[in-house]
């Protein structure tokens, strides 16, 4: 009988530890996230590019806020109640979160600049603020570019200090794309002042300019807020020579990032346009290292 008692008992601690160690499994599988860009998989602010992320093996997709132009802020659909509500049905429809959103249009603008530069972000923190998502990325533009553009750096934070100011009142945050190495970007950061304004950070920045991609993520750390994943387009992630992704996994793991790895490019440059090829490769192959 004790025998039976002690096997029955041993039974349930090992039992017990199983079910802990799968705990911990499916707590770290959840760790990172794979998401793609709207706009390049060619459904910028589009219903449709649910389906189709969803079809990718996306977990989910960062939505743009469309195009500026002349105009005082975005092109965006997002400020109609009842498109925003569809956006947010459709997200819940096929089982996928929306990362963040984009202002993408800044790319071919002057964030320093612009007159309505800063009343173009709070749309888009309004925005966030109403569809419940805790990340904007903000490329600073071809005029924000402080390396060619030294001279603009005060504009550029006293412009981030008031973008911070709006952000933290919204419980959002702000993550900024630049041309500067991580040590220059904490010094950015420290001028800005705010915990709303973080890095948003992109593997090709790094690799583009020469840098070693895992030391700058480690040099910037908590500062980093999201994440682009991939390289210009040229080939798949799988096949780039000039990152070495699990290496990139254990720099990450150390700084204790969480949340969304946000493939952008590394499109394969012999078939660009072919979309479900090209991003479904890369979703499944940065899955193959992260979950």
């Amino acid at each position: 009988m004790k025998n039976h008692v002690f096997t029955f008992a041993l039974l349930v601690t090992l039992l017990s530890g199983f079910t802990v160690s799968a705990q911990k499994l499916v707590k770290s599988n959840g760790r990172y996230k794979i998401a793609v860009v709207d706009l390049m998989i060619l459904k910028r602010q589009k219903l449709s590019a649910f389906q189709l992320s969803k079809e990718l093996g996306a977990d989910g997709v960062e939505v743009d806020m469309g195009g500026l132009g002349d105009r005082e802020t975005f092109d965006s659909k997002l400020a109609d109640d009842t498109i925003r509500n569809l956006f947010l049905d459709k997200a819940k429809e096929y089982n996928l979160e929306i990362a963040s959103l984009g202002m993408t249009g800044f790319y071919a603008q002057s964030f320093p600049e612009r007159p309505t530069a800063v009343k173009a972000v709070q749309d888009c923190i309004n925005t966030m603020k109403k569809m419940n998502i805790k990340v904007g990325f903000l490329p600073l533009g071809i005029k924000g570019d402080l390396v060619k553009y030294p001279n603009l750096r005060p504009a550029v934070v006293s412009r981030l200090k008031e973008v911070g100011k709006i952000a933290e009142q919204a419980g959002v945050v702000i993550g900024v794309e630049t041309a500067l190495s991580a040590t220059e970007e904490l010094q950015l950061l420290k001028d800005i002042g705010s915990p709303a304004v973080q890095i948003y950070f992109n593997f090709s920045n790094a690799v583009q300019n020469g840098r070693d991609l895992c030391k700058e993520i480690e040099i910037l750390g908590s500062h980093i807020c999201q994440i682009h994943c991939t390289n210009k387009d040229s080939v798949w992630l799988q096949n780039d020579k000039t990152i070495n992704m699990n290496q990139v996994k254990q720099v990450l793991d150390k700084i204790g990032y969480k949340g969304w790895l946000v493939i952008e490019r590394s499109r394969d440059q012999s078939d660009p346009r072919n979309v479900k090829r090209n991003f479904s490769a890369n979703v499944a192959y940065m899955k193959s290292i992260f979950q």
